[in-house]
């Protein structure tokens, strides 16, 4: 399959979810600052924005997409539902507040952003419930390992449609992965370009030297290979069009052993997925 800025992935339900993200997280502390970045990114083609309740950014994100030009249904959004919703039982009232702050009708996409030990399934039911009255068009997770995942589609009647986790060349995920896809669940990457820290990394180097390419450019190439669907964030307009300019090449299946080779199943997040106490 040839891969565009255009190339989208059909989750479990039907809907189609650009392949190519934007994340929205830290920014700017500044809205305004935030809304005019979220714009560039819009206008260089991006049309995957990701949000989340706790980046304190949803109103910069539905301004920019006001401003934009762009008609809503172009635009495939997601937002996130925080810890301590989950623990306060107020799931729905956290999302109807997160709408708000959108000033969005509904959301493309609404993930559990880390799962509360006891509270996954009340948390799950509540997704189902926005589902069901329309007001997100796929429910998901995020940070979830498998026996979270199991326990889900044991009891749902709604299946996760996505599973966002932490992935880059130190933290592959293969056997997740592999879970996620023998479940029709998309995988979706944070920290894709894993926070700067490949910048001197000496085989991506090598390898985007011999493309004529930047490293993060083969690392969101790496990505979209997999099937992985990757959510690069940058404040900086040359570098949210750099990372955009990813179609144009293709890594060869030495490429691709060579960077996965580099896995050592570390994250660069230290919160334990299995033991969220924040």
């Amino acid at each position: 399959m040839e891969l565009t800025m255009n190339t989208t992935v059909t989750l479990n339900n039907g809907i189609k979810m650009p392949m190519l993200g934007y994340g929205t997280a830290l920014i700017s502390e500044n809205l305004e600052e935030t809304t005019k970045t979220i714009c560039q990114a819009i206008e260089a083609g991006y049309r995957h924005l990701d949000t989340a309740m706790i980046y304190y950014n949803e109103e910069a994100v539905g301004e920019a997409i006001r401003r934009c030009g762009i008609p809503r249904e172009e635009l495939f959004v997601t937002t996130k539902l925080w810890t301590e919703d989950q623990r306060r039982d107020r799931q729905y009232e956290a999302f109807e507040e997160s709408l708000s702050r959108l000033g969005l009708d509904y959301v493309d996409l609404y993930l559990i952003h880390w799962p509360v030990p006891g509270k996954v399934l009340p948390s799950w039911k509540v997704m189902e419930r926005i589902y069901r009255e329309g007001r997100a068009r796929a429910i998901g997770l995020s940070n979830c390992h498998e026996h979270y995942i199991e326990s889900i589609l044991k009891e749902c009647v709604i299946r996760p449609a996505v599973n966002q986790y932490e992935f880059h060349p130190r933290v592959t995920s293969v056997p997740l992965r592999a879970y996620c896809a023998a479940n029709e669940i998309a995988f979706e990457a944070f920290y894709p370009l894993g926070h700067g820290s490949y910048l001197e990394n000496l085989v991506l180097k090598r390898i985007a030297d011999r493309h004529g390419k930047t490293i993060p450019q083969v690392l969101l190439r790496w990505d979209l290979q997999h099937g992985v669907i990757p959510i690069p964030k940058s404040a900086h307009q040359e570098r949210i069009i750099e990372n955009r300019n990813i179609y144009d090449f293709e890594l060869t299946p030495w490429d691709m052993v060579q960077i996965d080779n580099l896995n050592q199943n570390q994250r660069i997040v230290d919160a334990d997925p299995d033991n969220v106490d924040f």
